[in-house]
């Protein structure tokens, strides 16, 4: 039996269930067998650590959540991860991912860290090339900050982004409401948020969006994500999944899924 020592790391936390269905799509993008094929995988979730990352990017706590996170990625080092992803959009803002990296570099920790919002950009350039306009989902922080609209147009995109009272009303609430936000009802998620996403992409598709970027990980735990016929719906975290597999065990991942291998040319 083959011995697999590099293990990848998980930073879960932000939240909770976004870092166990990153796991659970590392398991469904592996291509495996039996229990001993699939791979070593640690996830570390404690949420309670780790400050609101769209709190310290409004100027609402002077706490920078890197610290927190770094240490974590110590521990998932320290158990085997060689390489970690992080199933939290906000957290890659540069006033957070960098200092994560800095403190990494600093203290002379070599795990490496997946930048999730570059490598969705990347795999759409590369499998989506018929895909003109994208519309992306996200906190607010995210929009403010350009974090997946920079690297879109960077890999040839145009962009488009939800109206104001979209983003503030529709989106905003369907990831942070504490009555029936996604962050607050995961399992199942609340028909309300369902209800919502569903106004945001369609919203997003007359604005000309030919896919959309689903730039929360708690939006894609939504089941109807996957009922979409009139528009392609990207989720950073299962392109995630599938680099930290390529980096890792590149023998182990599975052929691209059908709705992504579609829109791949012949």
């Amino acid at each position: 039996m083959e011995v697999k020592d590099n293990v990848i790391g998980v930073l879960g936390g932000m939240g909770p269930a976004a870092g166990v269905d990153l796991v659970s799509k590392i398991i469904d993008q592996t291509d495996a067998r039996s229990d001993h094929e699939h791979l070593p995988v640690a996830l570390l979730n404690y949420p309670e650590r780790i400050i609101d990352r769209s709190t310290f990017l409004f100027d609402q706590t002077d706490l920078n959540p890197a610290f927190a996170m770094t240490e974590i990625l110590r521990q998932l080092e320290s158990v085997g991860a060689v390489v970690a992803g992080i199933p939290c959009n906000t957290a890659h803002a540069p006033a957070i991912l960098d200092v994560v990296q800095d403190e990494l570099d600093r203290t002379g920790h070599s795990i490496r860290v997946i930048h999730m919002i570059e490598e969705t950009a990347a795999f759409m350039k590369l499998h989506m090339p018929q895909v003109e306009t994208v519309g992306t989902l996200s906190t607010l922080a995210v929009y403010d900050l350009g974090l997946h609209r920079k690297p879109l147009e960077a890999a040839g995109f145009d962009v488009v982004v939800p109206d104001d009272d979209i983003k503030e009303e529709v989106v905003n609430r369907t990831i942070f409401d504490t009555e029936f936000g996604i962050k607050a009802q995961t399992n199942p998620v609340t028909d309300k948020a369902r209800q919502n996403l569903v106004i945001a992409i369609d919203h997003l598709v007359e604005k000309g969006a030919d896919a959309v970027v689903l730039g929360c990980t708690e939006l894609p735990l939504a089941p109807m994500v996957e009922e979409r016929s009139d528009v392609l719906l990207v989720d950073p975290a299962e392109i995630l999944a599938r680099v930290l597999i390529r980096e890792t065990y590149p023998e182990a991942l599975k052929p691209l899924a059908q709705h992504y291998a579609a829109h791949v040319p012949s």
